[in-house]
């Protein structure tokens, strides 16, 4: 084959393929249009791997010490760009409060059409990051932490599934649903090795043992 002709046939066949992955057809759909795409699998086991081991220390934690749904934009605070965000046909008023839309929660599958019945979860706890190095930060760190738009770390779920999380690291809570664990664990690496966070001997172990799966 004449090598303009192959050339032409190789160019085509990148971009079918890259068609097919994009509509989802090759990998099968994305666990979560919306969260920032987490690292891949070996580059969290890397992360991984790096950050320290430590005892947890919950000495001293109050919620109120990470300054959360800040405002974003506009009328918008946190908690509503995530709504926006993660949202299907989401309408706001003028005061950005979502009047109607879907969400669907990844974490277990289900999908709700009242903005009351979902919670913006910190993937990595607020309590978590407090035990694991963030009681040192300043207030406008542990802020960036808690509002933090561009790592793979707010996520509009089912408000009860969220509640029963709580501030429960891998070791002891994963998602219902299988097919996101690998998303979930990938995150969680990439968050903590982002804001340089410590991991306990459990969580560690777990998070190897998915990661391995990924």
């Amino acid at each position: 084959m004449p090598k303009f002709y192959a050339r032409r046939r190789l160019g085509f066949l990148a971009a079918f393929t890259g068609l097919i992955a994009s509509a989802g057809l090759l990998n099968g759909p994305a666990a979560s249009a919306a969260l920032p795409t987490p690292v891949s699998a070996a580059t969290a086991r890397t992360y991984l791997a790096s950050l320290t081991v430590a005892t947890e220390d919950r000495t001293g934690y109050d919620r109120d010490l990470f300054p959360h749904w800040i405002t974003q934009s506009g009328t918008c605070n946190t908690r509503e760009t995530i709504l926006k965000r993660d949202g299907t046909n989401v309408v706001t008023d003028s005061s950005c409060a979502a009047t109607s839309g879907s969400w669907y929660s990844p974490y277990d599958g289900a999908t709700w059409s009242a903005s009351s019945d979902v919670d913006i979860d910190h993937l990595v706890p607020l309590a978590e990051a407090w035990d694991s190095g963030a009681d040192s930060w300043t207030t406008s760190r542990r802020q960036s932490f808690a509002n933090d738009l561009t790592r793979p770390q707010l996520l509009a779920v089912t408000d009860n599934v969220n509640q029963s999380k709580g501030d429960q690291d891998p070791a002891t809570w994963m998602p219902s649903r299988s097919a996101y664990r690998c998303t979930y664990v990938r995150a969680w690496v990439q968050v903590k090795y982002y804001y340089d966070l410590s991991v306990d001997s459990a969580e560690k172990s777990t998070l190897q043992g998915y990661l391995a799966n990924c």
